[in-house]
């Protein structure tokens, strides 16, 4: 489809572009050089031939609990326990192997340094930090 402005192609679909990020409202498609809105056409990019994907306007999980969070962070902050309890899978991974294996090489050193990280972050999120405040998918934590 192209736009009958300006002759830029223009993407079919409802929402954005999973590649391009292409952005269309609910009604169409805008035109990225001149604005015009043209009607939703099958979900495909016409840019790279991905499909749409649909807005979320909702978690489609339920909030994680700040408390529960927090005190894992505390009792079990060396093993990132609560870092897998929120969805940070990369930092937690790093916090679990540094303190096994580091541990282990360093006679103990940093299994105690990932415990102290631990038990910050455990503070941050129960004293109601505003970086430690939602998970990795965004959404606010619940107290």
């Amino acid at each position: 489809m192209q736009c009958k402005t300006c002759g830029s192609q223009l993407p079919p679909g409802a929402s954005f572009c999973s590649t391009c990020g292409t952005q269309a409202g609910p009604e169409g498609v805008q035109c990225p050089r001149c604005g015009q809105q043209f009607p939703v056409q099958p979900p495909v990019c016409a840019n790279c031939g991905f499909q749409f994907i649909p807005p979320v306007s909702q978690p489609v999980y339920g909030q994680k609990s700040r408390m529960a969070a927090g005190i894992l962070g505390i009792l079990l902050g060396s093993l990132g326990i609560h870092n897998f309890y929120l969805g940070f899978t990369q930092r937690a991974l790093i916090q679990l192997l540094v303190s096994i294996i580091g541990g282990f090489l360093s006679f103990g050193i940093a299994s105690f340094g990932m415990g102290v990280w631990g038990l910050v972050e455990g503070i941050f999120i129960l004293t109601g930090d505003p970086r430690y405040q939602r998970d990795a998918m965004g959404v606010p934590l619940k107290d």
